[in-house]
């Protein structure tokens, strides 16, 4: 398997400010005023509840001392007092309502623009990135990327902030009314809170960390069994895949329960100082108010500061952790973001014009890994308009031809020319427009018939799908289903078999209707009645095209304009299919053993 050359540093970490500062573009985007107007009023809308919110304990506070003393008017006093205190809580759920609200559509911006980047990202990413990672944990990557940022911004900025200008405001009026040592008392619990918080998260970070690497793993051992579902059956291997997924589960439950348990632990040291600061500063309320020096709506007016207070603090474990879980989580967003695209467009570069669709190997040196060389300087050419083959043993390097023609990666050393023009400096997009493939295994998307038929390029009318399909002989299948072309194919098109496959692929290429075509062993997987409906609809699709067909069987490619053999990564023979017979080389003795195992099989058939 060809190495992966994304990044992997162990010690690296993406999960701070840096990750913060990367994401701000995306929160305050320069080509949209009108999030940004959400935003300042927002901000608004904070300070506006946080003001009510500061407001509410001196309310009580006069309402508590009205009622210790006497006068014509103290009923009405003290009810409006009251009712203000009242009003001032619905004020303040308004408010932060209205903030929500507001910003809302914000935070869903953000989220989708960076979703999308990362979607985008992975699709420019070379072949080699992706035989490398598991799907499972990509996608779950961006999963958990995308749901932490908007319940991460919401706690930054909806709970740190306010908390910040309601400590500052706070201590402010503990000294007006109680002096510095009800405020550095307070002070000294915050400092106190706020370091067991770090301390015991960080530690429980860690945890999270390995329960989203166990998560991710469950994940993906799930995701790769159920795709190879038939697989599975064909060894009987059900009770195995059940218990290396139950290997993967047991792992993350006993990393959940750690994880759990730490909580646990977390809460009860924050409920210690926090209730020690209360016990405290409602203590000093209570002497102060014996020797005359405050009233009793000052211990209210401390009790309902000090809850105030200790409301958003009591989640601060929570907020403390959900933020960094979320910058770790976008961290992994932004690592596959900063992926190197191994194979990309040279600047300026221009697209592909194909006067003449002729195909030219100069020199190419080629592999997958920098040891192990799978291509020995590759030199050959395809005509414009002519049909070639390319044969020869396992591991030759035939498939590898067709992956350099689509450009999923670049040679070491050499040029692959298509009409005169390197195709490391033009377009990617133009390149592969130009190319149609025909692989061996043709996986479908979980969808229509109509649909992968269509997915031969973008904007297909009815008419184009219907008269590929006619091309591909496929009208015969679509006649007799119930649904015609709205059939689902199901996932990779397994409802369908191997030939209607591999027609659905040929009616998809008729759809792109390509100069070049490349057929990739595309019968190999087929019977032999099969195999020759195929062929015969192959040769019908290849006409007035530049064909290159890369093949195990021999019978498949023998009408060939030319045949390519290919021995060790280089060209060891070329020629007309009666040429290679009577050179009596590399390609007769392959020819001669096929032939004595198609006449073995006859044999053992009769």
């Amino acid at each position: 398997m060809p190495p992966d050359t994304a990044v992997r540093d162990s010690n690296a970490r993406h999960d701070g400010w840096r990750t913060l500062l990367r994401f701000l573009p995306y929160l305050w985007p320069r080509d949209n005023p009108a999030l940004r107007w959400r935003i300042v009023w927002a901000c608004v809308f904070i300070v506006l509840s946080t003001a009510t919110q500061l407001v509410l304990p001196y309310m009580m506070k006069w309402a508590v001392d009205l009622m210790g003393t006497t006068g014509p008017k103290l009923l009405q006093l003290t009810m409006l007092m009251v009712l203000g205190y009242s009003a001032g809580r619905l004020a303040q759920t308004g408010f932060d309502n209205l903030r929500n609200i507001v910003f809302e559509k914000v935070g869903q911006d953000a989220t989708r623009q960076l979703a999308e980047n990362v979607f985008g990202q992975l699709h420019r990413l070379s072949l080699r990135f992706h035989l490398a990672r598991r799907t499972g944990e990509v996608t779950k990557t961006i999963e958990r990327g995308t749901k932490s940022i908007d319940t991460m911004l919401y706690f930054m900025l909806f709970n740190i902030a306010p908390t910040v200008l309601q400590l500052l405001v706070v201590a402010v009026i503990f000294w007006v009314n109680f002096g510095p040592g009800l405020v550095a008392a307070t002070a000294l619990a915050i400092a106190a809170y706020i370091w067991v918080t770090r301390v015991i998260t960080e530690w429980r970070t860690k945890l999270r960390e390995q329960m989203n690497r166990l998560d991710g793993q469950a994940l993906s051992r799930a995701v790769d069994s159920l795709l190879n579902y038939e697989t599975v059956k064909y060894f009987s291997a059900e009770k195995r895949e059940e218990e290396r997924y139950a290997q993967a589960t047991r792992a993350y439950a006993v990393a959940a329960v750690k994880s759990e348990n730490s909580l646990g632990l977390l809460n009860i040291v924050q409920g210690v100082v926090i209730n020690l600061l209360m016990a405290g500063a409602l203590a000093w309320t209570v002497y102060g108010w014996w020797r005359g020096n405050y009233s009793a709506g000052q211990l209210v007016f401390v009790q309902t500061y000090l809850t105030q207070l200790f409301r958003p603090l009591d989640m601060l474990g929570m907020v403390y952790r959900t933020i960094r879980q979320g910058l770790i989580d976008m961290a992994e967003m932004f690592r596959l973001l900063d992926t190197s695209v191994e194979v990309s467009d040279a600047p300026g570069a221009p697209a592909l014009v194909i006067r003449k669709p002729s195909i030219v190997f100069d020199d190419v040196v080629f592999g997958y890994e920098p040891d192990r060389t799978i291509l020995h300087g590759l030199s050959f050419e395809v005509p414009a308009g002519q049909a070639f083959a390319i044969v020869g043993p396992s591991g030759a390097g035939k498939s590898t031809i067709a992956r350099l023609l689509y450009r999923f990666y670049d040679p070491l050393s050499g040029r692959i020319l298509i009409d005169g023009q390197d195709i490391r400096e033009v377009t990617q997009v133009s390149l592969r427009g130009a190319i149609g493939i025909v692989p061996q295994d043709s996986v479908l998307f979980n969808d229509t018939i109509g649909y992968n038929i269509g997915y031969g390029r973008d904007g297909a009318e009815v008419q184009e799908i219907e008269t590929a399909a006619r091309g591909a002989a496929l009208m015969g299948l679509i006649d007799r289903l119930p649904q015609g072309f709205e059939t689902e194919v199901g996932e990779r098109g397994l409802k369908l078999s191997g030939g209607e496959k591999q027609r659905v692929a040929i009616a998809r290429t008729l759809v792109k209707n390509p100069p070049i075509l490349i057929l990739d062993e595309a019968t190999s997987a087929l019977d032999s009645r099969t195999e020759q409906d195929i062929l015969t609809t192959l040769h019908r699709v290849a006409e007035h095209r530049t064909s290159l067909s890369i093949a195990h069987r021999l019978s498949t490619i023998a009408d060939a304009d030319r045949i390519l053999v290919l021995n060790e990564g280089k060209l060891a023979e070329s020629g007309t299919h009666s040429e290679l017979l009577r050179h009596d080389g590399l390609y007769a003795e392959m020819w001669a053993r096929q032939a004595a195992e198609a006449e073995a099989m006859i044999e053992a058939a009769e």
